[in-house]
């Protein structure tokens, strides 16, 4: 069995490859994933949410780095950034992630990915991200797009 520090390094280059099927194969069948943008996904909508994200971006800036990454005996975690350029504003983004992991029987089980989502809104929507992207309201309201955005790419599968 690969040990956990291993399979986060597996993840991350499958993810600078664009290799979702790789990816996602390191997950567990009722993985939780959770993060500012998306809050929390379960299951084949955590699974969903990457294969999404790694196929709406070929052919597009996407670059992904990782480094620091540390295995423990139940999981372990890595830093991240991803350089991409936001869809809606045409505006790049360079997000900076710490990522946490539990790992059980060699699958990710629990993937918690957090950034100053402030940071990000700033980014990602200039002055209105720099005035509304630290408030919950904010938060709520990605967190429906995203998750609206994830629903209807589903439902094309």
């Amino acid at each position: 069995m690969k040990n956990t520090a291993d399979i986060i390094t597996s993840f991350y280059q499958a993810f600078q490859r664009r290799d979702a099927p790789l990816m996602v194969s390191h997950y567990s069948k009722n993985v939780s994933f959770t993060d500012p943008a998306f809050g929390t996904l379960t299951g084949d909508q955590a699974r969903n949410m990457w294969t999404m994200l790694v196929t709406s971006q070929k052919g597009k800036l996407f670059d992904i780095k990782y480094n620091n990454v540390i295995g423990t005996e139940s999981g372990g975690s890595a830093h991240w950034q991803a350089t991409y350029i936001f869809s809606q504003t045409g505006r790049k983004v360079v997000n900076e992630i710490d990522a946490t992991f539990v790992i059980v029987d060699g699958k990710i089980t629990k993937h918690i990915d957090s950034f100053d989502i402030h940071k990000w809104a700033r980014q990602a929507m200039g002055l209105k991200g720099l005035l509304l992207g630290g408030t919950a309201f904010f938060q709520k309201k990605l967190q429906a797009q995203t998750n609206k955005m994830l629903s209807k790419w589903e439902s094309k599968m």
